[in-house]
């Protein structure tokens, strides 16, 4: 492994500010699809004709779906938006369709453009659609260092177009979806594929093209929908809980929550807050009138449905198996209590920011890109070796179990092998010198 970056990866020279450009044309509002709002695809006749269209059309596509967060139950997309060179805009309905599995057969091999793709592959592997190439605008206005990279604020910054965005939180489970809300889901996708050149080309100007590569690659095979242990640990509120038996009410009122959430097709938080659980399992109410004095039970959801949420309480009330009000997990304490627990570990942390601070700004790249601050934290707080032991295969080694990828592994591998080296705890006040920590691999 090379411990910092090589004569290859060296920071663009950039540091000169550009000359303001007057001559910059005026943003134009996009407000229409050149061909018009096209119909919805809901029906497997349609999804076909939509697939030989895809499939004959040339260039990457463009695609993008649309959630009921907030609304529904689960994350699953209510409406497919793609559009290719030679085969106009297609809109399609999953939820009148037995998968889209066609759309998938049409676009293999094609490279998939998306904003944000984390976001949307979840949902549209649901639907049978996984991408074999992948690039994601989101992600290549981050390593171009945009100061703003949601979709519009790009759109505008690099063609000068304003695209509205007053309709990505509505219920896109409604149907029919209204026409306005339709010409923004067309709109959404309309000139993606622009956007996605206009941005290749600066990545490679800048350097950062096989970055970009790297990421978008990362991205495409590992988001999946998480799965985690507990989840009803993730409460709002929670901190406010005092003892186990209260902890086991907000345990019993989450999963009964999600139940009814899940058989109704809801959003959870629709029944009733997570504020509202929190404060029942502080009260502890016996009867639904005592319930429904509660904070957060005034709604006619929460009220309707008072003796379920006091079967709940019931339950944990007379609960044998309490929950733990702490689970020991594997990550380091918070960075504030470095300094009592582990001063070395808190020093070599400090080096290791500073560092990777300062190559933030020589590749004008977001700290976390280079290297999410959690991982940075596991990697400190439990080094792969002890002392002399602490080499560059090691930290190789352990970058790449942690999904660190090759390009983060050069630019960030020396900057971590440096501060693992760190021995000197500083006196208080003083500074750390990785100067001297950088000359023991000399």
């Amino acid at each position: 492994m090379t411990t910092g970056p090589s004569s290859r990866q060296t920071p663009p020279d950039d540091t000169t500010p550009a000359a303001p450009d007057d001559s910059a044309p005026a943003v134009v509002d996009l407000l229409d699809p050149a061909e018009g709002i096209p119909p919805v695809i809901d029906t497997a006749e349609g999804l076909d004709r939509a697939a030989r269209a895809l499939a004959a059309g040339t260039g990457p596509v463009a695609v993008d779906a649309e959630r009921a967060s907030g609304f529904r139950y689960g994350q699953r997309a209510f409406l497919v938006q793609l559009r290719r060179e030679s085969a106009g805009t297609w809109l399609v309905d999953p939820e009148a369709l037995d998968g889209l599995d066609p759309l998938q057969e049409a676009l293999a091999d094609v490279e998939w453009v998306l904003h944000a793709a984390s976001q949307d592959l979840p949902c549209l592997a649901e639907q049978g659609m996984r991408p074999d190439r992948l690039f994601d605008t989101e992600l290549a206005a981050r390593l171009l260092g945009m100061p703003r990279v949601g979709l519009g604020a790009v759109i505008e910054a690099e063609l000068g177009l304003h695209l509205a965005k007053e309709h990505s939180a509505v219920d896109w489970s409604t149907r029919p979806l209204p026409e306005p809300w339709l010409r923004y889901a067309a709109l959404d996708v309309e000139v993606l594929v622009a956007l996605r050149d206009r941005l290749a080309a600066r990545l490679t100007e800048a350097g950062k093209d096989e970055f970009a590569r790297q990421e978008f690659e990362h991205v495409r095979l590992t988001t999946t929908p998480i799965v985690r242990t507990d989840p009803w640990r993730r409460t709002s509120g929670l901190h406010q809980i005092r003892d186990r038996r209260q902890l086991a009410a907000v345990r019993e009122l989450w999963l009964e929550r999600d139940n009814l959430a899940r058989h109704r097709d809801v959003a959870p938080g629709r029944l009733i807050p997570d504020s509202a659980i929190v404060a029942a399992a502080q009260a502890m109410p016996r009867t639904v009138p005592q319930l429904l004095e509660t904070r957060g039970f005034h709604g006619r959801a929460a009220r309707r449905e008072g003796p379920r949420w006091l079967r709940a309480i019931a339950t944990a009330r007379t609960a044998g198996d309490l929950p733990p009000m702490h689970v020991a997990g594997d990550s380091p304490p918070p960075v504030r209590q470095w300094s009592d627990k582990d001063p070395l570990a808190a020093a070599r942390l400090t080096a290791a920011r500073t560092r990777i601070a300062e190559l933030s700004e020589q590749w004008t790249i977001p700290i976390e890109n280079l290297l999410t601050p959690d991982l940075l934290r596991r990697l400190i707080w439990r080094p792969p070796a002890e002392g002399d032991a602490v080499d560059a295969d090691a930290v190789e080694l352990a970058l790449t179990a942690s999904g660190a990828r090759p390009w983060q592994r050069e630019l960030v591998g020396g900057i971590i092998l440096d501060a693992l080296r760190i021995t000197d705890v500083p006196a208080a006040g003083g500074a750390i010198d990785t100067d001297r920590a950088s000359s023991t691999r000399r």
